[in-house]
């Protein structure tokens, strides 16, 4: 009989993989669950470069799984919050329309927040003053579910539950190769460690596509690095927002506009825009990693997604290189904003699937194979969604699991 080192092997430590965890030592006590990340600690990439936001649903298509997810995700992420007494505060949020042409937009995002049971009011120009005095438009949506939380510490106590329940969660641990046999599948760290489990899952993020294809697996599609570039109101500034304040998105994208969120310490995020990274952890403009960069330009997705979208892509590409352009568009909703109040903040790095025809895939993305699950898609409102998402991936992974016994049990 082979030897496991568990029955579950987790790729990545982020808020997912670290829910995924969570999920199946409480969905199936007793089974041996093994995280990896090869970070010095949880939530170094994604999860910990956000600006905290716990979306309500609103955006997403009625019946996907983001909507599905971020709506019954959301609430649970406040009482899970509240039991944990970990900080979090329910804002509510705005977003506002600054010209008459997005009006129609914005109409139509309140019919699709409705139909995904999210309270929506419509505001007009004169009470948008009620909620954020300082903020301009000819209209507004007020989503009273939205609210904010400190998602790293999140991804702390769900490391920490899952490994009281059992869960081993072990950091500096870089998956650099894995194996699949019919009765085991084997991964080898950076360290030279061989481990072996029953089941892999895949939730390593920027690096999903990667993992996938180490498995023998095509995943179908390519990890495509955005950075979303952050800046924060200067502290004498900040009493110019009150909670959080969006504009109407481009339904084009999945990416919601530079946006003013109040973080859950008191300051003010202003941001983020979206350009391409040059490396996976590209959260330096200037950081570049030159065959993951090739990688990305050999794609032919990339290049779609390019000569489709080159316009939209354009002006974010003006706004990182200008602070007067960025300022530009935050001024559209909030007037009194100018490039001196806005200070530098850390970057993050959105790990967005696109498709070999340039389609950016815009739902959360899970694929199986046997003993493996892979998470290909998990960005924003990933953070928001993480509970419900890891009892998903958990539900697939134990399913795999299952089908793993009855074929051992055949043999």
């Amino acid at each position: 009989m082979a030897a496991y080192d568990c029955d579950v092997l987790v790729v990545g430590g982020g808020i997912v993989g670290l829910s995924t965890a969570y999920a199946l030592t409480r969905a199936a006590p007793g089974t041996r669950v093994l995280v990896l990340e090869k970070e010095a600690g949880p939530a170094r990439h994604q999860t910990g470069r956000n600006s905290g936001v716990i979306h309500s649903g609103i955006y997403y298509r009625p019946g996907s799984l983001k909507a599905r997810f971020a709506v019954g995700g959301a609430a649970e992420m406040v009482r899970f919050c509240a039991e944990q007494q970990l900080p979090y505060e329910v804002t509510g949020k705005l977003i506002v329309a600054t010209g008459r042409e997005e009006l129609p937009r914005l109409h139509a995002l309140a019919q699709r927040g409705r139909k995904n049971g999210v309270p929506v009011r419509e505001l007009g120009p004169a009470q948008i003053a009620e909620f954020e005095p300082a903020v301009r438009g000819v209209g507004a949506l007020h989503v009273a579910t939205t609210g904010i939380c400190d998602f790293p510490a999140v991804a702390r106590r769900l490391a920490e539950l899952a490994e009281r329940d059992g869960a081993e969660v072990r950091y500096g641990a870089e998956v650099c190769a894995v194996g699949r046999r019919e009765d085991a599948v084997a991964v080898r760290t950076a360290a030279g460690e061989v481990l072996r489990g029953r089941v892999l899952v895949n939730c390593a993020g920027l690096y999903s596509d990667r993992v996938a294809r180490l498995a023998g697996d095509d995943p179908g599609m390519r990890i495509v690095p955005f950075r979303g570039e952050y800046f924060e109101l200067a502290p004498e500034r900040r009493g110019l927002v009150r909670g959080l304040v969006y504009p109407v998105p481009d339904p084009a994208f999945p990416f919601l506009g530079v946006h003013l969120t109040r973080g859950i310490a008191g300051h003010v995020h202003v941001g983020p825009n979206a350009v391409p990274a040059l490396a996976r952890e590209g959260y330096g403009r200037w950081t570049v990693r030159p065959g993951e960069l090739a990688g990305t330009v050999a794609y032919p997705g990339a290049w779609q997604l390019a000569r489709r979208h080159w316009r939209y892509g354009a002006g974010e590409v003006r706004r990182s290189l200008s602070r007067r352009a960025f300022t530009e568009a935050v001024r559209r909703m909030l007037p009194q904003v100018t490039p001196q109040d806005l200070i530098p903040a850390p970057a993050g790095v959105r790990a967005q699937a696109v498709l070999p025809d340039g389609t950016l895939v815009d739902d959360f993305l899970f694929v199986r194979s046997p003993r493996m699950v892979h998470v290909l898609n998990a960005p924003s409102p990933a953070a928001t969604a993480s509970l419900p998402i890891g009892r998903e991936v958990a539900r697939r992974a134990l399913a795999a699991l299952g089908h793993a016994a009855a074929v051992a049990r055949q043999v």
